[in-house]
């Protein structure tokens, strides 16, 4: 869709353009236009111009970049792309026996169903799919389809890594959908373990590595009403990522805690059936 095709939409409706990288192909383009169907927002030929200038023409906030086979979500204050890095990491650690914090928390097994309601970068994800294997599941939401599309892209298409972590990526299935929708639909107890790690409600100064995320990603806080869907739909347990300090727990109803005694960071568990 050109500018001139979407004159009549209004701007502040416009939150995001498709466009290629400066290193124009045809893969990236078909790649573009596809997001830009997806997403129902407008495909932007990027020509010379640079991408706030691209993204200030058509009205738009953000924009979502196709280049080397993988996308880019480029907003004012920072990038957005897909990297297993951290997951990377953890597995790692896994493999050697350290463990994980997360995954003890969330007490997984070899074949067990996980439901990540908050998909974010999908490092959590990854390693869950890591744990459960192959006869496991894993099913990432995430609200904001801008980050669905870039980390659900990646999760299927990103291959420079090795083949644990990328058979790991491809098991995990995501969705562009709110937390509530989606367990509304779902039947009782339905999924062995439900995970949630919301923006925290008072970020860490120096946390750079949640900084692309903060400009799209959804800052509502949990809501009771998600918690006691959750409650219906998992067999096994509820696990809520926090700041130690954070009221979140108590308000939320998770009476007990995981994690490392002077962690900045801990996880609330709701053990069920």
């Amino acid at each position: 869709m050109r500018k001139s095709e979407c004159e009549n939409v209004k701007d502040d409706k416009i939150q995001a353009i498709a466009t290629t990288g400066r290193k124009w192909n045809r893969a990236s383009e078909k790649l573009a236009r596809q997001m830009a169907e997806k997403l129902a927002v407008p495909y932007a030929e990027r020509g010379r111009m640079a991408i706030p200038e691209l993204c200030e023409s058509y009205g738009a906030k953000f924009a979502l970049v196709a280049k080397q086979g993988l996308l880019t979500l480029v907003t004012p204050e920072a990038e957005l792309f897909f990297h297993p890095n951290m997951a990377h990491l953890r597995l790692k650690n896994l493999r050697f026996g350290d463990g994980d914090r997360m995954a003890e928390a969330m007490d997984l097994q070899p074949g067990m169903d996980v439901l990540d309601c908050t998909l974010g970068f999908g490092a959590d994800a990854i390693v869950a799919s890591s744990v459960v294997g192959n006869s496991g599941s894993v099913t990432g939401l995430e609200s904001q389809p801008l980050i669905e599309a870039v980390v659900g892209y990646g999760l299927a298409n990103y291959t420079n890594d090795s083949e644990t972590v990328i058979a790991a990526m491809r098991r995990v299935q995501t969705h562009a959908i709110e937390a509530y929708e989606y367990l509304q639909a779902q039947p009782d107890d339905s999924v062995d373990v439900i995970y949630f790690d919301p923006m925290f409600r008072h970020p860490f100064a120096e946390s750079k590595n949640i900084a692309p995320l903060r400009p799209v990603a959804n800052k509502n806080p949990l809501s009771l009403e998600v918690i006691a869907e959750a409650q219906r739909v998992a067999r096994h347990r509820i696990v809520l990522k926090e700041s130690s300090k954070s009221r979140e727990f108590d308000r939320l109803g998770f009476t007990e805690r995981a994690g490392g005694r002077y962690s900045k960071v801990q996880y609330g568990v709701m053990r069920l059936h």
